[in-house]
């Protein structure tokens, strides 16, 4: 009987290690939103993919991201950024206006436009702004021939500045993206002019807008453009709600038949701000749900902290001197942190891992001065000694440490050297009371040593006059030898 049951247990032990094989590898697989920590490069349609830290530029996800890819008009993030710097030095700065040109307006039917016309007269920052929402290839030329002359020129500018940047896998071949076998870039080398163009305070600006209004010029009337960029941009229409994401801070999309879906963006959530570069995804959708997942991952992995924080976690706790005997805690002191230097930030973007670094060697990272001494009493709020830290800058920045409740002292002790220096500061009578002890230490002793020094040089000087009064006998005796 046990044998038989033996039996049936082992048949039913191998079918059911037979119909693992079944289950298909993709289930396994398969992207589970409820766990955005577990992204894989399987995860993405895209064919090349980063994720990047968006002030240190640390890595945190990668897909063949250094792949030569063709960027399409994401290109057009270094051509806006480029115009706003070299914008600065013009004379009207970024009023400056330029007419837009027939080579800038003559498109093809399917090239993305902002519609500008022949001789129309635009300021660059609007050329800009055009360039980046509506995505317009005739604003991304009229940019170049305003500010170099021509497209030649503004593009080896642009390849200059690529490679001033690091980005040593990239060449333009023109200001828009449009597709030439030798205008190519890699994930990375995106990643990274994205993050050097998110610095600028006005990039920011244009790139997380919904619309901007094109003022009035010459032939125009003025007129409102809506961003293209569904990352960024909440459309009305129903079919594209899924594509917005509530975090999102930019940046900029591009599609070509070459490069397919692309998009880099950026988003920020918790202190913490990514940028994302999703290039050669399978379709318009896919590109947003690809940046969607990467962004997801990335605030499971990075997060935002300050000194006071991580210290708040751990903080000192010191040891009082002659507390009172009945102190419920035996003279242990917490001390509680308060930021001095408020104009600087201590800030720290780090990984999980890299916060409990930050947790477990604290004291060793920052520099800890006791301003008084430990001992009773001691008044909550009290100031017991400062904290400092230097960022990555080599900015000190400097805390107070506070006691968070009052130590009693012990009655029988003798009060202690600051508590002696504190009274006699306090005492309004300069000159130091006549007390028996005074007269006794400056008076009485003085005067008795005086005295004893007086004896005992009398005493000497009686046995030195003695010593000369002593006769010499000769002798009697003739025989005395």
């Amino acid at each position: 009987m046990r044998r038989r049951v033996a039996v049936r247990l082992g048949a039913l032990l191998l079918a059911a290690l037979l119909c693992v094989p079944c289950i298909p590898p993709a289930l396994a697989d398969e992207y589970d939103p409820r766990y955005p920590e577990n992204l894989a490069e399987g995860h993405l349609t895209a064919s090349a993919a980063i994720l990047i830290e968006q002030d240190t530029g640390q890595v945190i996800f990668e897909k063949n991201a250094d792949e030569r890819m063709y960027p399409a008009s994401t290109t057009k993030i270094l051509t806006v950024w480029l115009a706003l710097m070299l914008g600065e030095s013009l004379p009207e700065g970024m009023d400056t206006k330029f007419p837009v040109s027939a080579n800038a307006t003559n498109l093809a039917p399917d090239e993305s436009s902002a519609k500008f016309a022949i001789g129309e007269e635009v300021r660059l920052i609007d050329l800009c702004n055009a360039a980046i929402l509506v995505s317009g290839n005739d604003a991304a030329t009229a940019i170049a021939e305003g500010l170099s002359g021509s497209v030649d020129a503004f593009v080896e500018r642009m390849n200059s500045a690529a490679y001033a940047l690091g980005c040593t896998n990239t060449h333009f071949m023109n200001a828009n993206g449009l597709h030439d076998e030798n205008h190519y870039t890699t994930a990375r080398d995106m990643a990274n002019m994205s993050k050097v163009a998110m610095e600028n305070e006005e990039f920011r600006i244009i790139v997380r807008r919904d619309e901007y209004t094109l003022p009035r010029d010459n032939i125009y009337r003025s007129r409102t453009i809506r961003n293209g960029n569904n990352f960024v941009s909440k459309p009305d229409e129903e079919k594209k709600q899924g594509r917005y994401y509530p975090y999102s801070t930019g940046i900029k999309t591009g599609t070509t038949s070459a490069a397919g879906n692309c998009l880099v963006a950026s988003a920020s959530l918790n202190g913490v701000s990514l940028i994302a570069v999703v290039f050669g995804a399978t379709s318009d959708a896919s590109r947003y749900e690809d940046a969607k997942k990467l962004m997801e991952y990335g605030f499971t992995q990075i997060q935002s902290t300050n000194i006071e924080e991580i210290y708040n976690e751990n903080p000192r706790t010191v040891d009082i001197r002659g507390f009172d005997q009945h102190d419920p805690q035996v003279g242990r002191l917490q001390l509680n942190i308060r930021k001095i230097t408020t104009d600087a930030s201590d800030m720290i973007i780090t990984s999980n891992e890299g916060k409990e670094r930050w947790k477990q060697n604290f004291y060793n990272l920052t520099f800890t001065e006791f301003t008084r001494e430990l001992v009773a009493p001691v008044t909550a709020g009290e100031v017991m000694g400062k904290l400092t830290y230097y960022s990555e800058d080599g900015i000190p920045i400097e805390y107070e440490l506070i006691a968070s409740r009052s130590i009693a002292a012990r009655e029988d002790l003798a009060p202690s050297s600051e508590a002696i220096i504190a009274a006699a500061e306090n005492d309004p009578n300069p000159f130091p009371r006549i007390t028996p002890e005074l007269v006794i230490v400056y008076l009485v002793l003085p005067a008795a040593a005086v005295y004893l020094v007086i004896r005992i040089l009398k005493r000497l000087a009686a046995l030195i006059k003695s010593r000369k009064k002593v006769k010499s006998y000769k002798p009697n005796s003739r025989y005395y030898r």
